[in-house]
């Protein structure tokens, strides 16, 4: 028998198979058993997250012989055959390599006819987002109002790029990313079915790599277990995917804070001349300073770490460093990484990367922690000397004037083109952004996605919108960083253009947008135009610089 992929062999036939995706699952089962299915159906989310499988599993519990039921039995005629691929009323269109007006216009003229054998008569779309304007305006029709033995499923990684009437028509799933440990254990299932002896840490490596898909990691892993002989070794599988071990880390975390530039670059220049990639080695970096700084919060998070494992080692490394290095490692890493995204020369930007880490380390001088040690017992001999003092009489003490802190620098949004986008906004732009807000951020790093926490899009022209922010610093990073404003706004594109993203927060939103509808009102009232130049006049930005340079010195321009 010809060898197949584990992915294939492995593939769920059940609800109960699936790894995660547990409010898929359950909506589908309560309206499998309901009797409740609808004629359309959205699954979206990344690749080998299970859309495909899910579809297909959607399809047997409809058609099978002893619906309703929560799951296919597996056993009647009709299951075996959707499982096998000849069932002639489970349809698959695979919309990458059929993409044309005509193939649609074949589909549509066969919904028209009652199935053959099943219930239903199912038809699984794939890459659908791959359609041309012409095949989903053919579509349109016959998606909104099918008969009523016809479901269409439609599947996609890419949601953003489906026309709003289609999605519109659709019960919409989004597949998430699994977790590590989810991997892991379908990963246990499978090593298990073959008897095949596996490390533990081994397959951490795999789960890491595969980034949250499951077709991914058992790609991985079948190529492991080809490499492999008695037993799934933790070398094999950083030599199978490129990862590299935790001594590795260890060593580079020593360098960086012992400041050995020499021995740092040495050991760089060994990895890449390995065939490790400087690109994932930059996120690999990222993901292990970022376990310990989870080790420095809590050992209990032991079960969170990525690419390590809690040792007395990792323990000794987590405690060389303070939270604000661990921090500011990983902001360099990060910008480092976004920056090695548009170049060739990826080796030189983790070398930069790596000596101003090595800058930033602080050097702590050995006499210095004897004197701030001798300090301490003096204050704590004061201490209690103050303590057993009798208490003085009451004398007045005199008033101590603080010094007055100087003005903090706040972010100043862009007020005037914030307000030319209310000039211009639309509800549907607005709708398009809120939907797809989600989906744009998940592309993101993890990092980078968290400082997005509490954003709302609040008004949406055709050519920018506007991101409300709860929090002022998380406003002023997100505006100052153009590579991730760049990243979300190509995942957000409408109206043919990629669109600009403004930032503001959330107090100065509301000043803004109360400014803008009383100019608005005024506008409506028929003002004069001396009235609307007074309003303007008026304004805190045109009389400050009047009473600094004079009336004769200041013009007004309207931008």
């Amino acid at each position: 028998m010809v060898y197949q992929a584990f992915y294939r062999v492995y593939r769920p036939q059940t609800f109960r198979d699936m790894s995660g995706q547990t409010h898929v699952k359950r909506t589908l089962q309560n309206a499998l058993l309901a009797n409740k299915t609808t004629h359309a159906y959205l699954f979206s989310g990344p690749r080998g997250t299970g859309k495909t499988s899910a579809a297909k599993i959607f399809a047997k519990a409809l058609n099978c012989e002893n619906a309703p039921a929560e799951e296919p039995c597996n056993k009647c005629q009709t299951c075996i055959s959707i499982t096998e691929g000849t069932f002639t009323d489970v349809i698959e269109f695979d919309a990458a390599s059929n993409s044309r007006v005509e193939e649609i216009r074949d589909v549509i003229e066969n919904v028209r006819f009652a199935p053959a054998l099943g219930r239903f008569k199912v038809y699984i779309i794939d890459e659908v987002h791959m359609l041309s304007t012409s095949a989903f305006n053919a579509l349109l029709k016959t998606l909104e109002e099918p008969p009523a033995h016809v479901v269409f499923i439609l599947a996609t990684t890419e949601p953003h790029k489906l026309p709003a009437t289609i999605i519109s028509r659709c019960q919409r799933f989004d597949f998430k990313r699994l977790t590590s440990q989810e991997m892991i254990d379908r990963m246990s299932v499978v090593l298990n079915d073959i008897n095949l002896a596996y490390d533990e840490q081994a397959l951490k490596v795999i789960a890491q790599s595969a980034a949250g898909g499951m077709r991914d990691a058992l790609s991985l892993l079948d190529q492991a277990v080809s490499f492999s002989e008695d037993k799934l070794e933790l070398e094999n599988t950083l030599l199978v995917t490129g990862a590299i071990s935790q001594d590795i880390f260890t060593q580079m975390a020593a360098y960086i804070q012992q400041k050995d530039v020499a021995k740092m670059l040495t050991l760089l220049e060994q990895l890449v001349a390995d065939g490790k990639d400087p690109l994932r080695l930059t996120e690999d970096f990222i993901t292990f300073f970022r376990d310990l700084l989870l080790l420095q919060s809590d050992d209990k998070l032991e079960e969170l770490l990525e690419v390590t494992t809690l040792t007395d080692e990792v323990h000794a490394i987590a405690e060389r460093f303070t939270a604000g290095n661990l921090y500011h490692y990983i902001e360099v890493l990060s910008k480092t990484q976004q920056e090695m995204r548009f170049s060739h020369h990826t080796k030189i930007y983790l070398e930069t990367a790596l000596l101003q880490m090595v800058q930033a380390q602080p050097t702590i001088d050995p006499e210095v922690n004897a004197k701030v040690a001798q300090l301490e017992q003096m204050i704590s001999k004061l201490t209690t000397q103050l303590q057993q003092a009798p208490e003085p009489t009451q004398v007045q003490a005199p008033q101590l004037v603080r010094p007055q802190r100087g003005p903090e620098v706040a972010y100043k949004p862009p007020i005037t083109k914030i307000k030319q986008v209310l000039k211009d906004a639309t509800k549907e732009n607005l709708n398009f952004v809120k939907q797809n807000m989600a989906s744009a951020l998940s592309t993101l790093q993890k990092a980078e996605e968290a400082r997005f926490h509490k954003t709302m899009p609040v008004a949406a022209s055709p050519s920018a919108f506007v991101l409300k922010f709860e929090y002022d610093v998380l406003c002023k990073m997100v505006a100052e960083n153009t590579a991730i404003l760049q990243s979300v706004a190509s995942q957000l594109a409408y109206n043919g253009q990629v669109p600009a993203i403004l930032c503001i927060p959330e107090a100065q939103w509301e000043k803004v947008r109360a400014d803008f509808l009383r100019e608005r009102s005024v506008v409506k009232e028929e003002q004069t135009t001396e009235e609307v130049v007074a309003i303007v006049e008026e304004d805190p930005l045109v009389v400050m610089p009047k009473q600094l340079f004079g009336d004769n010195f200041v013009e007004i321009f309207e931008d």
